[in-house]
């Protein structure tokens, strides 16, 4: 096809590990969707923990579908996707779609630690009183600061085809890159703060959670409580710790991606686009494994 770029053996096998990710995050987070919305309309209810999984896999899905359509068109056919406005819309939906999971995961571990830990402190027993009323506020708030960064995505990329407006090519853009630049560094410091505000609150959270069941531990062991409720306090710290590494390893293919940017040829950016393409469906897997009734549905079907 005239429209379709040269496309190299390189090229190709990211195209194939892209593809093979990306299918089975939709997949898994497609479940996570159905599965929550069948329990909603037979209850006609949805808990706080379950309103927040719904948010996380819608989040996720249009994340993972959008950055695949994106990463085929950029390789395959470029032509389609250089041009004025597709490309600006592409990028304002996909950092939308990629803020709102980082923020909404965030959301789910604050939930998790301020439902389950045990602390005496009064304000922790006041917000654990008024979690299900403060999440839909979350839920906002996660869609405003995605929304922010994504506006100033859509400017961003909005900006080379201001300077050129015949940049439709690959050559071309290529060029408009290397213009694009110096509009990069403004938007850095609002990417890496929500970047490290959201790592921030998830660790926290995650490290507040391992104490509290540690202790917990601790205590039951002392009072020779049964081993069927160690069982389960152990399987929730694994958990939590599980959560807590996969988003240690995505806060840094974050920041690296941030400064390997500009370098989409190199294989370190390869390997950061695989793991970020692995980690919706993971981490979402990690949930419903953590969730017995998903857990339970999805042994079902399989």
């Amino acid at each position: 096809s005239p429209h379709q770029h040269n496309v190299t053996s390189f090229s190709a096998m990211v195209v194939a590990t892209i593809t093979l990710e990306a299918f089975a995050g939709m997949w898994i987070n497609a479940f996570i969707i159905c599965a929550l919305c069948i329990g909603w309309i037979r209850k006609k209810i949805l808990n706080s923990n379950k309103k927040i999984l719904l948010f996380l896999g819608c989040s996720r899905f249009c994340s993972v579908c959008i950055s695949w359509v994106y990463s085929f068109l950029s390789i395959i056919y470029p032509n389609y996707l250089y041009v004025h406005p597709i490309l600006q819309l592409v990028v304002f939906f996909q950092t939308f779609f990629i803020y709102s999971d980082l923020w909404i995961s965030a959301c789910l571990c604050v939930f998790y630690c301020i439902k389950i830990a045990n602390f005496r402190n009064s304000c922790f027993i006041c917000l654990k009183a008024k979690i299900d009323r403060i999440v839909p506020w979350l839920l906002l708030g996660s869609g405003i600061l995605a929304l922010a960064i994504s506006i100033i995505a859509y400017n961003i990329a909005d900006k080379p085809h201001c300077n050129n407006p015949n940049s439709t090519g690959q050559g071309n853009f290529v060029k408009g890159n290397i213009k694009m630049d110096k509009h990069f560094f403004p938007s850095f410091f609002l990417a890496g703060f929500e970047y490290a505000a959201s790592f921030m609150a998830v660790a926290s959270s995650a490290v507040f959670l391992l104490f509290s069941l540690w202790r917990h531990k601790c205590k039951m062991q002392t009072n020779s409580m049964k081993n069927l409720s160690m069982e389960g306090h152990m399987r929730a710290m694994k958990s939590i710790l599980s959560f807590l590494v996969m988003y240690s390893i995505n806060f840094v293919c974050l920041v690296l991606k941030m400064v390997y940017v500009t370098k989409e040829g190199s294989h370190m950016t390869f390997l950061i686009v695989v793991f970020q393409y692995a980690f919706p469906a993971v981490h979402s897997l990690i949930l419903i494994f953590s969730n017995p009734k998903l857990e339970m549905t999805l042994l079902k079907i399989l």
